[in-house]
């Protein structure tokens, strides 16, 4: 006889293990499936998804790291800090990395103990069933369930004719596992993931250079952001960004003192050649269906492959959900995180929840870039009247204290209403900051509300009430 379960949940990444938890804590019978190892020294499976184990996580300690690097030989003298024969260990670094990884990773392992929600590895697949049970394959064992929720994320996407080997050509992966400071270093994609790598290796000695097929940087940001983030990232930190690169070939082949990555694109009319030791490709992620045994079942994918879902994240099929990057909105490991808890308590007839339009963004660079809401150039386009306040950390005294004020925050307002519909910020911290955006948007607040609050003296959250005063075109210190 076949395991029984409640609820089953494909993959076991934000979305997933969340989803997991919550549903064992409603009282279900509960099993999660997690097939990927992350080449775990023993061969088990790792917990955590892409996020755990080669994405968010990783790469925020080695920004960490690498701006302590930074700050040690350049960002201390002001303080009256100075450091001689300042080094770089990468593989101390690299290890600290894992092993964050590793105890992180582990403790979701001890959650689904305490939780009581059984891991079950191996590839999941549907191989039958309907409205009174679905049939899964897990390693050749046939599970059923009365609900399937599919967590089973996304990897990234590659160029066509572009070798990753995640040695010299890497993807999110392989950028993560240098063993070495690369003197150049070439990255294809100037979003999210192409930034924050890019400045982990700059900061660390790398000369790099960053193709973006795209003519605007960051064009998902508000442009006053966008604008404040290219002076930042090309004058004052020496990114070598280049717009409107069409990627023609990508070649690798031996030199005199190793291998060389020759990169070839087309920006204009021109044709250009970028030569590097090393090549980050980050150019979007696809969502992990193949193998799902979808058309087995009838599970309707879009047009992007991704899972077909409602506002509440139900399939086309009677008790099969779906969560996270394989799902249509923002690939976000706190999008997929909300998806999985509001999915467990709709199963359980509760009022499950999940506002798309409060879901902050944030971009760990340094500065670091958050924002929650509509941009300026969005209400524009919509003709949608609105008021702006925008107030630089050069007026705050704990970022004049920090040594760090570059950047800014800016609130977006309805003209009518007051009802805030976007907060941007450009500057340190800007991902704790954003939080209280969020809360504000969740909860349908006027810019007069967070104006209205009280801020610690003196706090870089200090910005974000002066900010709102200045949409009254009233600030008090600016």
């Amino acid at each position: 006889m076949s395991k029984q379960f409640d609820v089953l949940v494909i993959g076991a990444g934000p979305g997933g293990y969340i989803a997991a938890i919550r549903a064992a804590q409603l009282g279900f019978s509960t099993a999660c499936i997690e097939s990927e190892a992350y080449n775990d020294p023993k061969g088990e499976v790792r917990l955590g998804g892409t996020c755990l184990n080669v994405g968010c996580i990783p790469s925020k300690a080695l920004l960490q790291s690498s701006e302590h690097y930074d700050n040690a030989r350049h960002g201390f003298v002001m303080h009256g800090i100075t450091a001689d024969d300042v080094r770089i260990d990468v593989k101390t670094m690299v290890k600290r990395k894992d092993n964050i990884v590793t105890q992180l990773t582990s403790g979701i392992k001890g959650l689904f103990k305490k939780n009581k929600v059984t891991l079950l590895p191996g590839h999941g697949k549907f191989v039958g069933g309907g409205e009174d049970g679905w049939e899964v394959d897990v390693a050749g064992e046939v599970v059923t369930a009365k609900h399937v929720i599919v967590a089973t994320g996304s990897h990234p996407r590659h160029l066509d004719g572009v070798p990753v080997d995640n040695k010299l050509v890497c993807d999110n992966a392989g950028a993560l596992a240098f063993d070495a400071v690369p003197k150049r270093l070439g990255v294809i994609g100037a979003g999210v993931i192409g930034l924050e790598l890019g400045s982990v290796w700059k900061r660390l000695g790398a000369h790099v250079t960053i193709l973006e097929a795209l003519p605007d940087f960051l064009a998902a940001a508000d442009a006053a952001v966008a604008k404040e983030a290219w002076k930042v990232f090309t004058q004052k930190q020496g990114l070598d960004i280049r717009l409107g690169a069409n990627i023609t070939a990508v070649k690798v082949g031996k030199k005199s003192q190793g291998m060389q990555i020759r990169v070839e694109y087309e920006a204009g009319d021109e044709s250009h050649v970028l030569e590097c030791d090393k090549l980050i490709v980050s150019v979007g992620r696809v969502p992990n269906t193949e193998g799902l045994g979808c058309e087995t079942v009838g599970l309707k994918l879009d047009e992007r492959g991704r899972v077909a879902v409602d506002e509440h994240c139900r399939s086309n099929l009677p008790n099969v959900w779906a969560v996270g990057d394989v799902v249509r909105g923002p690939m976000l490991a706190h999008k997929g995180m909300e998806e999985g808890v509001m999915v467990a308590e709709l199963i359980a007839g509760q009022a499950g929840h999940c506002n798309y339009d409060a879901v902050p963004w944030v971009i760990y660079t340094h500065p670091e870039i958050a924002w929650v809401g509509k941009t300026e150039q969005q209400l524009k386009s919509a003709g949608i009247a609105y008021r702006a306040g925008q107030i630089p950390f050069a007026a705050n005294g704990r970022a004049l204290g920090q040594g760090d004020t570059t950047g800014f925050v800016k609130m977006l307002a309805d003209a009518n209403t007051d009802r805030i519909l976007g907060v941007h910020i450009i500057g340190t911290n800007a991902s704790e900051l954003i939080s209280e955006a969020v809360v504000a948007m969740e909860f349908q607040a006027s810019s007069e509300d967070i104006a209205r609050i009280v801020h610690a003296h003196p706090t870089l959250s200090e910005v974000m009430h002066e900010t709102a005063l200045a949409v009254d075109k009233r600030p008090l210190h600016f």
